[in-house]
């Protein structure tokens, strides 16, 4: 497995990163936790060495049962958790707070459900913009200096805001979503990552199912499937005339994707990973067999041609990619 360096950090990461937000059943529809268990370990098997997860997958259900699945493997691997919400007395998330007594707690609960001492890479999950993100990156640095963490980034930030980050600190990271479908990040975010040597994880890297190749006209998203609300962190990827018109795409896709004998799901991660600012795409894997094509991607490098025919096929087929979108956040 090809190995990547997180920003300007000594961490050394798989390009492809095992995402865990599909370990929440009450947040993804149905999964089998057995087989993502079994997942989890034939991951690291098969050379993948960065895990992510966050508090509010579930919220704790995804720490917990990644916790368990790794077992005395997690000296193994690159160990990323997110705080930065608070949770009212049932549990459900009330809002962001990245406060400092806050982010020092609820890492707390991060290393207690992980079973470790410590996280290789904390993240504040979403930008709290009531609270000062110099009282965040103290918090962070006092962690750091506590040894309960070896470095801090952050998830869903612009350029300005990891500007007025880097006033306090370092930042190893940022996390935001990025694929075929959403490219608002190469505007600005990407291009200051890559200037800053910042890393960039990539979240979404299959469009949440988009580019799985999965989907047809049949599919229906359940009450406990974020999808089924239509968008997709504040693009109309699920609502139905939107969804028709990308199924059309990934159709086209799977074309080109099987004249090298790969998979659009392994065509959606090469392109990912083609970015030179990308350290990490994160994919979410609910089975041993999606794990399976998902690293047999990696070798595939898109040359130039084929990237063209890709942005074609969006073209022709008149669905945007939100590459001059800005990101509300």
């Amino acid at each position: 497995m090809e190995q990547r360096q997180l920003g300007d950090t000594d961490l050394f990461s798989s390009s492809i990163g095992f995402g865990t937000w599909e370990m929440s059943t009450t947040q993804y529809g149905h999964i089998d936790v057995q087989e993502a268990s079994v997942a989890v370990n034939s991951a690291i098997d098969h050379g993948i060495t960065l895990f992510d997860t966050a508090e509010v997958y579930g919220p704790y259900q995804s720490e917990e049962l990644l916790a368990k699945a790794l077992g005395d493997k997690r000296k193994d691997i690159v160990l990323v958790s997110k705080v930065g919400f608070q949770y009212d007395e049932n549990g459900k998330s009330i809002g962001r707070n990245s406060q400092y007594d806050h982010v020092i707690e609820r890492l707390e609960g991060c290393l207690q459900r992980l079973k470790t001492d410590f996280l290789d890479l904390l993240l504040i999950h979403w930008p709290d913009h009531d609270t000062p993100f110099e009282e965040s990156i103290r918090a962070l640095e006092k962690l750091k200096q506590d040894g309960k963490i070896r470095h801090y980034g952050v998830s869903n930030f612009t350029p300005e805001m990891m500007d007025e980050c880097e006033n306090f600190g370092h930042l190893a990271a940022n996390q935001v979503g990025y694929h075929m479908f959403d490219r608002r990040m190469e505007s600005k975010v990407l291009p200051y990552c890559l200037d800053k040597n910042i890393g960039f994880m990539a979240y979404g890297t299959l469009g949440f199912g988009l580019l799985s190749g999965a989907f047809t006209s049949e599919t229906k998203f359940g009450e406990g499937d974020w999808r089924s609300s239509g968008n997709a962190f504040r693009l109309p990827l699920f609502q139905e005339e939107e969804f028709a018109k990308e199924l059309k795409v990934v159709e086209r896709l799977k074309a080109i994707a099987k004249r090298y004998d790969k998979s659009v799901a392994q065509m959606a991660i090469a392109w990912t990973l083609g970015h030179p600012a990308v350290s990490v795409g994160l994919v979410g894997v609910r089975n041993e067999w999606e794990l399976k094509e998902n690293v047999a991607a990696v070798e595939w490098k898109l040359n130039t041609e084929i990237r063209e025919e890709i942005d074609a096929i969006f073209a022709e087929e008149n669905v945007p990619t939100h590459v001059n979108t800005e990101q509300a956040i």
